[in-house]
């Protein structure tokens, strides 16, 4: 079951990949053509209005199409080799869920529904990421176990790949009569969820960062993630922001849910990174500054902060719950202090420019004091914790000669780092499957029990990680692609 979550997990970064173009033009075209969200007359303003408008548009088309994108993202995600088929095939389930669930329909079948205002809601927001995430795994799982199947010769020309969409059509279906009973019962139970925490206000949006931190290392941050970032429930954090939203459109402060995590990805984690360098052993200090500075400005560009957590997660996990505590602090406070920006990736430098020109964003100097704090907090927090406990982060794990000797893949040997993590994980024959996300690889291997995490490591990677059963992750970075393609060169 893990090693599913940790796959589906893999599969949601698909359509959230897609989305910092969006950000990139409808931040352009918001600057240019700020009427395009503000309800203003924008006809014979000139041209770069019109181009604003055009940008924003473009950048909408992604935004107020989530859903769709969830869809064939976790319907070609989830299936044996990521064949497009399968991405058909839960096209297909979704046409045939939200029609089957739409309204007018609903309300035709069962009359009594009408007057069921709950219901009713229910219903109207049949077509969510939710249901966009069900009807991907249906067409998967639908992929997966008939794309092989063989039909009698009067029936041939469906055999394999061509009943995919047909069976996932059909289950579709049954699933539209089980979700016409479980779905409003579903959907009240997330809008439980949901409001308990935002009547909690600022605390709350503290403990849905806190949550947010704590899952990663299992991937489970993106269900969470699903209710207050998406409009699953009617929440939606960043659909609503980057819709042109401001907090009078919404029922809570906007942007809350998103604002905390900058000051802590942007300068608190290079302020941690320090601590660990200044923590470091005598003459390790350059081999810590190897590990943790390029995964410091990765977090502070692009609010990519896998390569910096797993560096130590697993070697210091008291550790990693005190930095998921201080996110869950710094989001208190951004809240009540009122800075507001958004992203369309993550909360890197480059999501906070291009939120900067949103509507609903507010107060965004405010980094900098925010940042300076969190960069102190995260430093004197770190430096203390790794000292005081003697905890194992980069630069304090103890390590032989020869194994630190060994750790000097040249960062851009792709060919090399592959065939050093190939080697660590017993080799090929010992490999299953192999996949990768934007980070990680991802294997399923025959033995476990053969994998040499410190060969692994010597490849210049961030961590190993064993989600459970057979299933192994190596954590390289963002150059993951590359390492990706010499490995499968390689396989």
């Amino acid at each position: 079951m893990m090693n599913y979550m940790q796959k589906l997990g893999k599969s949601l970064m698909l359509p959230v990949a897609c989305l910092p173009i969006c950000g990139i033009l409808m931040g352009i075209g918001y600057a240019l053509c700020p009427a395009t969200m503000q309800g203003g007359d924008i006809a014979g303003t000139g041209f770069l209005h019109l181009l604003g408008f055009f940008l924003v548009k473009a950048g909408g088309a992604l935004i107020d199409n989530m859903a769709w994108l969830f869809v064939i993202g976790v319907g070609v995600g989830m299936a044996d080799d990521h064949d497009g088929t399968a991405g058909l095939a839960a096209l297909a389930s979704w046409l045939m869920i939200t029609n089957l669930l739409a309204e007018g329909t609903v309300t035709t079948l069962m009359p009594s529904l009408a007057q069921d205002t709950a219901k009713l809601l229910a219903f109207s927001k049949i077509e969510n990421p939710f249901i966009g995430i069900l009807s991907g795994l249906i067409g998967a799982e639908c992929f997966n176990r008939f794309k092989s199947v063989s039909l009698p010769e009067w029936l041939a020309f469906f055999s394999g790949k061509r009943c995919v969409a047909i069976v996932s059509g059909l289950l579709s279906v049954l699933a539209a009569f089980v979700l016409l009973f479980v779905w409003p019962v579903l959907f009240g139970g997330l809008i439980g969820i949901g409001n308990g925490i935002v009547r909690l206000g600022a605390v709350g949006a503290g403990i849905h960062a806190f949550l947010n931190r704590l899952l990663i290392p299992v991937g489970l941050h993106h269900a969470l993630n699903n209710v207050f970032w998406f409009d699953t429930i009617g929440l939606g954090d960043l659909s609503h922001f980057w819709a042109g939203d401001t907090s009078a459109d919404v029922s809570w402060s906007l942007g809350m849910y998103m604002s905390g995590f900058f000051p802590c990805m942007m300068f608190g984690i290079p302020g941690a990174a320090l601590a660990m360098v200044h923590a470091a052993k005598k003459g390790r200090r350059k081999e810590a500054i190897g590990l943790v500075a390029s995964a410091a400005l990765c977090s502070f560009v692009c609010g990519i902060t896998e390569p910096f957590e797993f560096a130590f997660m697993f070697l210091a996990p008291g550790l990693y719950l005190i930095y998921a505590l201080l996110y869950g602090i710094f989001t208190v406070i951004v809240s009540f202090v009122g800075f507001r920006a958004g992203f369309s990736f993550s909360a890197g430098a480059a999501d906070l420019f291009f939120s900067s020109f949103m509507p609903g964003a507010a107060n965004t100097w405010m980094i900098l004091p925010l940042g300076m704090a969190a960069f102190a907090a995260f430093y004197a927090v770190f430096r203390f914790a790794i000292v005081k406990f003697d905890l194992k982060t980069p630069g304090r794990v103890e390590e032989d000669g020869e194994m630190r000797r060994k750790a000097t893949c040249p960062d851009d040997d792709f060919a090399r780092a592959a065939a050093v993590i190939l080697e660590g994980l017993g080799g090929k024959e010992n490999i299953r499957t192999f996949d990768n996300c934007i980070t990680r690889l991802r294997l399923e291997v025959n033995d476990i029990e053969t994998i040499d995490e410190e060969k692994i490591k010597s490849a210049g990677v961030a961590g190993v990680m064993r989600p459970g059963g057979t299933a192994v992750q190596v954590v390289v970075g963002t150059k993951v692609q590359f390492v990706a393609d010499e490995m499968k060169k390689l396989l």
